[in-house]
């Protein structure tokens, strides 16, 4: 541990509490080549309940990459439903049945497609297939994962982007954080993964 600025120790768990470690004090464990500050050891964080600070996003995803990713997304939920249809269609015989299925697909489709976002940007890999495939994700403000209310807040908003006849989405270009105006409501962001 680090104590007006020359190092000491070693101190045990117990020595450390009695000093008054604090988070943002500088230690060394004995695998270590260089001093850390105390939140960033997930051992001492454990054990004397220090939260890791957020990381502020610095990097978020461009509009070319969010659409580019929303295109994935569709394709991906589309032939989920389209392929095995077209096989029932080219099986069945029925002209009514045909439109019915195409019917209930033109239904299902937009629902499924908000499920799977919402599912996907709560889950663990805060984001869809196609955020994935371009790395970028959903985050809070301070940069932490969202939780489902909060994914479903942030899509069900994007009917307002939709509303505005588009200028929802283009208000990513004017803002610098390059949210849309989903993002806003929501309190959202879209980041990029950390080039650090």
């Amino acid at each position: 541990m680090v104590i007006g600025g020359k190092p000491e120790g070693p101190f045990s768990i117990t020595e450390l509490k009695a000093k008054g470690l604090k988070p943002a004090d500088f230690v060394k464990t004995e695998a270590m080549i260089d001093y850390k500050e105390a939140h960033e050891i997930p051992e001492l964080r454990e054990v004397l309940g220090f939260s890791k600070p957020p990381v502020i996003p610095q990097y978020f995803g461009s509009f070319d990459q969010r659409l580019l990713a929303a295109v994935i997304d569709w394709l991906i939920v589309t032939a989920v439903f389209v392929i095995p249809a077209l096989l029932i269609v080219l099986i069945s015989q029925g002209k009514m049945f045909n439109m019915i299925l195409s019917g209930s697909l033109l239904a299902i489709i937009p629902i499924a497609y908000l499920i799977y976002h919402i599912v996907m940007e709560s889950g663990p890999r805060q984001a869809t297939y196609g955020k994935q495939i371009l790395k970028i994700k959903v985050t809070d403000m301070q940069g932490y994962p969202i939780n489902s209310s909060a994914a479903t807040g942030r899509n069900f908003a994007k009917i307002f982007s939709v509303l505005t006849l588009g200028v929802g989405y283009v208000l990513n270009f004017f803002n610098k954080k390059q949210q849309c105006l989903h993002d806003m409501m929501a309190g959202t962001l879209v980041v990029k993964d950390r080039l650090v």
